[in-house]
């Protein structure tokens, strides 16, 4: 019912209260309305009320928990404070206000000033919403997620309870809608930027920069409105592997401007150029020929990389470890900080490359070897690799000797390397040949003893009756073994049994009758069926134990003749 002019006042409209009331105020100069702001004093405090004198015919109270911060009353007897009034209720007598809903009122006309404006604001972003971000500005608004950068984040929770400056893109006070961004200010920092930056971005400037991205394959720096691309290959002399282990984000850099395309904004940055090539003079540093020391910074399959100095690294090519052609794994045999000496065998100026070789500077076994294994010497050697053509045998560090198939056993059963021998195995052989300037030694298992087909036929002839294990069956019929590297043949028509692994297996023995001997070609016939005739028979009394001589004079009778018979039958025809 207040006015500043008597003449706006219907008199005729008034009660006594009112009009009482009116004219105070036109007396007193001041004027109180409700659902409004006022100052108000404090008149008394105490356990739950705060009085205040908001200047008018009622005093008013405000509950005492709206002055308490963090648990502490931030108000004191004779304070100037604002309030909204609300309402004078005229019976009960004093004025219903609020100190909270005072600082609401005076927000929003504050927020609505500065959108008229366009000025920032300042607010706490408090929690995740569907479709982005709440934020206190005094009072609640949204910040959409298109609006909190200028590039899309993965985690908008990582910015809870930070505190950022916005824009107003839209408010509306009757709906209590507020939307804030902060990409437009980001924006126009970033205009502001690169208009800055593009004065000073000239090929050969050094320039200063923000870490905002990092790649396998180099790193993007910021500076300043523009990005520049810092590959891999210009950070540093030296060898890494990733990005991650020079710079990490955000982390501030100094770098030059290798080429800039001002059509396309594109920037290439340089950081290892700020500092002195290390290659410059290597080649006087490091002569070929020369011995070095230096650390291992990476192993790969094809050999080891060394560290000569920061930014010179020499390559040990997988050759150039060791004299050996199968040696260790170098991957296990090397670590990463391993202090290593070898020799520099070449220099490379265009590529930056220096090859290194270790075995160049140990002794090459092979120099000698005719002279400590010479052909023929019986040797001893440890079994390190198995191939279906053969077995190579270890018999010193960096020498290594094959023994082929052929070389195995004299029997010709013993042709599957896999099945004769297992890695680690001591092994006696016999030196067959040396090529010294292939490095290569042929050497023969069977060699260290004598060819038991040689004398074959001294222990075995036609007829006779011995007994053999199974040694294979094959589609023609079943070979025997008769004795160590003595195979012999039972072609099926001279089997008792019909040809089947179940009738013939692997290891059962047999009894047999030698039926013919090819010495020469390593070759015996052999019957089972004749050994097992009826009882009583001459290959029954041979294989009963007689003598070879009373073997042969059982079976030759009167074949065998003497010189004296023969002499005496001339005489006797004379």
């Amino acid at each position: 019912m207040s006015s500043n002019n008597i003449m706006d006042i219907d008199l005729s409209q008034l009660t006594e209260a009112d009009f009482n009331l009116s004219m105070e105020e036109l007396v007193s100069g001041h004027t109180t309305q409700e659902q409004s702001v006022v100052n108000g004093t404090v008149l008394r405090i105490d356990e739950e009320r705060v009085l205040i004198d908001i200047n008018y015919k009622a005093e008013g109270f405000v509950d005492i928990g709206e002055f308490m911060v963090d648990g502490e009353l931030v108000v004191a007897v004779g304070d100037s404070v604002e309030v909204f009034l609300e309402r004078v209720d005229q019976e009960a007598g004093h004025a219903v206000i609020s100190k909270s809903k005072a600082v609401q009122v005076k927000a929003w006309e504050e927020i609505e000033q500065k959108f008229e404006s366009n000025q920032t604001i300042q607010g706490t972003i408090t929690h995740r919403v569907k479709g982005g971000l709440s934020v206190d500005i005094g009072v609640k608004a949204f910040l959409p997620g298109s609006q909190v950068s200028l590039r899309p984040m993965k985690s908008l929770e990582q910015l809870l309870e930070r505190q950022f400056d916005f824009r107003i893109i839209k408010f509306n006070k009757k709906r209590g809608n507020i939307v804030l961004s902060r990409r437009a200010l980001l924006e126009e920092k970033r205009r502001v930027e690169r208009a800055q930056t593009l004065e000073n971005l000239e090929v050969g400037n050094i320039m200063r920069g923000k870490v905002k991205n990092i790649t396998e394959y180099g790193v993007f720096i910021d500076l300043g409105g523009i990005d520049g691309l810092l590959h891999i290959t210009d950070m540093t002399w030296a060898r890494i592997n990733h990005p991650e282990e020079m710079v990490q984000k955000d982390d501030e850099i100094d770098v030059k401007i290798l080429k800039f395309d001002a059509e396309s904004q594109r920037v290439s940055l340089g950081h290892k150029q700020l500092f002195p090539n290390p290659w410059e003079g290597v080649e006087t540093k490091y002569p070929v020929g020369c011995v070095v020391k230096g650390k291992v910074v990476n192993i790969e399959k094809y050999g080891i990389f060394v560290e000569l100095e920061k930014g010179i690294e020499g390559l040990i090519h997988v050759t150039e470890l060791s004299w050996q052609k199968r040696g260790p794994d170098h991957q296990a045999q090397y670590n990463i900080g391993d202090e290593v000496e070898a020799l520099v065998k070449n220099v490379d100026l265009n590529d930056n490359r220096i090859s290194l070789s270790i075995k160049s500077i140990t002794s090459n076994p092979w120099e000698d070897i005719e002279v400590r294994y010479p052909v023929g010497s019986v040797i001893n050697g440890k079994v390190r690799g198995i191939k279906e053509y053969g077995v190579f045998l270890e018999i010193e560090e960096g020498i290594d000797g094959l023994v082929h198939v052929s070389d195995l056993s004299w029997s010709k059963r013993d042709k599957n390397p896999n099945t004769l021998y297992n890695l680690g195995d001591s092994v006696t052989a016999k030196v067959k040949e040396i090529d010294v300037e292939n490095e290569r030694l042929s050497l023969s298992i069977k060699d260290v003893s004598e060819d038991p087909w040689i004398s074959v036929q001294i222990r075995y002839f036609i007829g006779q009756i011995v007994e053999g294990k199974v040694a294979s069956t094959t589609e023609f019929g079943v070979f025997v073994e008769i004795e160590d590297g003595v195979d012999g043949l039972i072609h099926e028509s001279e089997l008792l049994k019909e040809k089947n692994a179940e009738n013939y297996p692997q290891g059962s023995t047999l009894k047999v009758e030698i039926l013919r001997i090819e010495a020469f070609d390593h070759r015996i016939s052999l019957s089972e069926k004749s050994a097992n005739e009826e009882e009583g028979s001459v290959n029954d009394y041979i294989l009963s134990g007689s003598s070879t001589s009373a073997q042969l004079d059982q079976v030759l009778g009167d074949m065998n003749f003497s010189d004296e018979d023969s002499s005496s039958e001339d005489s006797s025809e004379g």
